[in-house]
């Protein structure tokens, strides 16, 4: 989940806090499956192998001690990786793709991939336990700008433990630089260059085998649903998914009809202004709505050419904006999706 959702909750109304934040943490648990309701042809989700992780064949050494930047402005010296806490699913991504999965020792709840599951979850919704970490003795914590609250890092650097915070990830150019400073911090920097030169090329592959782009692309409103919690939010260009739409040859539809910021509440006249020609969602989401049909039944929605046309692309919730390793398994299924329902 990206940080622009989970600040979201910090300035919603107190009950809608509470729920939204138990439904972020229960919307990362995504299974991959598709939506109940959704016609096959309408809404397909991910189906590349979702739930694992494609490790680097050779399994690194980290050399140790480093001391890195932390994206709070500190220094962080790291003395050993021998017992890792990644805080949430991308980074559990990045550490497992690197071949250090077997020294991770817990799990927050967006880490959703089969290789991390009988790993202790340390989270509750996306908020940390210090206790929870602490108890488990790591030699190194990896967090992001979203990791809170503030007290409990402050308790687990409290105890002595290097905790190392890394600028979010929200478009395509902010992989390479976040498998690096990953990487660096755990002391296996060339495994580090490996995986990015892997990554990088796995999106140039995809990309070069994209339809070339006619006049108008293909326009793709992303939407954020959390039905039990009455959630529909447009999102906007800085949601994390217009990077990701662009890449795949399309236009995001939120910045194209000059919307500002991440999400906006969801509304008839936006949506409708925005005149998507795709909709573009998470399977939890989805299904949290009952489905394309539920889905047809929000506001503005069946009104749009993608409403009209059913054209729903679904992606697992905890691939769709991690920005690592399974990015380019993201970005095939999009495209895939988008220009075989564009034919």
């Amino acid at each position: 989940m990206t940080r622009t959702l989970r600040d979201r909750t910090r300035t919603a109304p107190a009950v809608l806090l509470a729920v939204l934040g138990l439904l972020l943490g229960a919307a990362a648990c995504s299974t991959g499956e598709a939506a109940p309701g959704a016609p096959a042809a309408s809404a397909t989700a991910a189906t590349a192998d979702p739930d694992r992780i494609e490790a680097l064949p050779d399994t690194p050494a980290p050399r140790l001690p480093v001391t890195v930047p932390s994206a709070d402005g500190r220094q962080v010296t790291v003395t050993s990786a021998d017992r890792i806490i990644p805080l949430n699913g991308s980074l559990a991504e990045l550490v497992f793709s690197l071949g250090l999965g077997d020294r991770a020792v817990a799990r927050d709840v967006s880490t959703t991939f089969e290789q991390a599951a009988k790993l202790p979850v340390i989270t509750q919704a996306h908020e940390v336990s210090a206790e929870g970490v602490l108890s488990l003795h790591p030699t190194v914590v990896l967090a992001d700008r979203s990791t809170g609250p503030a007290e409990a890092v402050d308790q687990i650097r409290a105890a002595g433990v290097p905790l190392i915070v890394l600028d979010d990830a929200k478009k395509l150019d902010d992989v390479g630089p976040r498998i690096d400073r990953v990487a660096a911090a755990l002391g296996v920097p060339e495994a580090g260059a490996r995986l990015k030169e892997r990554t990088q090329r796995q999106i140039a592959d995809v990309q070069a085998q994209l339809p070339a782009a006619g006049a108008t692309r293909p326009k793709v409103a992303f939407l954020y649903l959390r039905g039990s919690a009455s959630v529909f939010l447009l999102g906007g260009p800085d949601s994390g998914a217009p990077s990701l739409i662009e890449a795949a040859g399309g236009e995001d539809a939120g910045t194209a009809a000059h919307l500002t910021g991440d999400f906006t509440p969801l509304t008839s006249e936006a949506l409708v202004k925005a005149a998507p020609d795709a909709i573009l969602v998470m399977t939890k989401g989805l299904e949290s709505v009952g489905g394309v049909d539920g889905l047809l039944h929000l506001p503005g929605v069946a009104q749009t050419p993608a409403g009209l046309d059913r054209r729903i692309i679904a992606v697992d919730d905890g691939r769709l904006l991690s920005y690592g390793p399974r990015t380019p398994e993201v970005l095939r299924d999009l495209a895939t999706q988008l220009h075989r329902d564009a034919e």
